[in-house]
């Protein structure tokens, strides 16, 4: 007789769960490709923290529902409702549920930080005591594959990286697939944060210090590198491309790259400001910070660009003339 009466409530939380577990897996398409084994561990614990939210949604709207539609009296009865305080069991349902799911919430994401083998705050930042060069403890992966080590330099506005065993320097940054890559970040000015959303992986970088970041790419592609910090005028166009590229194409890469002659590097911000003319910076009508100078770099000239900005040759002459 018991079970005939809540029969409802029982079909409704098996509807409500088979809804929360779809919900988690629809999840998986509202982010970016996964880039990066990272990017899994990212996604899987959104994906459950999305079942959750999805059980206590339909869970609460559902008790609501039913009180509204259930709960109905006359509009002239201005009575008072049935006393219910001091109910010991009811408070200590209320208060021991939701405490367990933060712990267990906290305990899921601490286990999924771990994994990521991201460097805590102390390891993170280079503290080199008189100069000391850094030191890594180990230089190879999981698999016994070398690291790869990138310097990352971040400046108004445009991102920079140095591959120092090649001697190469580009704005773009090339990565191989399936092999654990350090990227060592600096900041010459303000605060900047190397974010790419593929990567799952957002690192502010502070003015004036070197910090690490780790990460394994599993997917080929071209993806966008942004600027997470807001840093000054031209802020948008603080942007880079990553290419994750298979072994054999990234090692071609890095000695066509060796091979070439470095030159001035397209920089957007750069080219707004001047507009071709290096001593004759645009008029904005307020106080503006003057872009960096494009960087000399290894990397060919995207294709195309001698169309999209005209100034370019202008830009390399100036820079030239300055060498």
């Amino acid at each position: 007789m018991n079970v005939l009466r809540y029969w409802p409530w029982i079909v409704y939380a098996g509807f409500v769960i088979l809804a929360s577990l779809w919900m988690g897996e629809q999840s998986h398409s509202w982010l970016p490709p996964q880039a990066t084994a990272e990017a899994k561990l990212v996604d899987d614990l959104f994906s459950y923290l999305v079942v959750l939210g999805t059980i206590i949604f339909l869970g609460i709207f559902g008790v609501l529902a039913v009180a509204i539609l259930t709960s109905r009296v006359s509009r002239f009865d201005i009575s008072d409702g049935p006393p219910i305080e001091g109910n010991v069991k009811l408070e200590v349902v209320w208060t021991v549920i939701p405490v367990l799911l933060v712990i267990w919430i906290a305990s899921t994401s601490f286990n999924v930080y771990n994994q990521m083998h991201i460097r805590g705050p102390m390891d993170v930042v280079h503290l080199h005591p008189m100069g000391m060069e850094p030191a890594y403890a180990a230089t190879l992966d999981e698999a016994g594959q070398p690291v790869e080590e990138i310097e990352v330099n971040a400046k108004q506005w445009v991102w920079t990286f140095r591959y120092p065993k090649q001697n190469v320097t580009s704005t773009e940054l090339h990565v191989p697939v399936d092999r654990r890559v350090r990227l060592s970040l600096y900041s010459e000015d303000v605060l900047h944060g190397f974010y790419v959303p593929a990567f799952r992986l957002k690192q502010d970088i502070l003015p004036k210090r070197s910090l690490d970041l780790e990460f394994t790419p599993i997917l080929e592609g071209k993806y966008r590198l942004e600027d997470s910090q807001f840093s000054g005028t031209y802020f948008a166009a603080m942007q880079a491309d990553v290419l994750v590229e298979s072994p054999d194409r990234y090692q071609r890469w890095l000695k066509q790259a060796a091979a070439a002659k470095p030159t001035p590097a397209f920089n957007q911000a750069y080219s707004e400001y001047y507009r071709g003319e290096p001593n004759k910076p645009v008029e904005v009508g307020w106080k503006s910070v003057p872009p960096a100078k494009p960087p000399l770099v290894n990397q060919p000239t995207p294709e195309g660009i001698e169309e999209e900005v005209p100034d370019k040759k202008g830009i390399e002459k100036d820079m030239k003339n300055e060498r």
